[in-house]
């Protein structure tokens, strides 16, 4: 049950991503990842709000909430694998500050949407 549960949250999950960081590129265009960088920070609050709620609030349904929401949809609409090779072809193209700049806002946001998210769950 736990992979059934697992495989329809990640499709949802990169069907969301998908859409998310398509249409912030199409508003904002391209010259730098930030469909990436808006989907890992919301993902990232998410897993903090929804870690909270899951193991703290419903233990009785919690690991199938946590394997369809936390492994499953946010596992498929995370995108650090792109993060990281947006973040090397920026390196390859020689624009290094965007790179770095990239590599610092989503470190330091992601870790700051998750910890909201951590004290927003914790509040519900």
């Amino acid at each position: 049950m736990h992979t059934l549960l697992i495989f329809l949250g990640a499709g949802i999950g990169g069907i969301c991503r998908f859409w998310i960081s398509n249409s912030v590129y199409w508003l904002v265009g391209r010259q730098f990842p930030y469909g990436t960088l808006i989907v890992n920070i919301t993902g990232c609050f998410l897993m903090g709000l929804l870690f909270a709620l899951i193991l703290e609030r419903f233990n009785g349904i919690g690991p199938q909430l946590r394997s369809l929401l936390l492994i499953g949809l946010l596992g498929g609409y995370t995108t650090f694998s792109s993060f990281s090779l947006e973040t090397l072809s920026l390196f390859e193209n020689g624009e290094w500050f965007n790179a770095l700049l990239n590599i610092f806002l989503s470190v330091a946001l992601c870790l700051i949407a998750t910890w909201i998210g951590l004290i927003g769950g914790r509040q519900l």
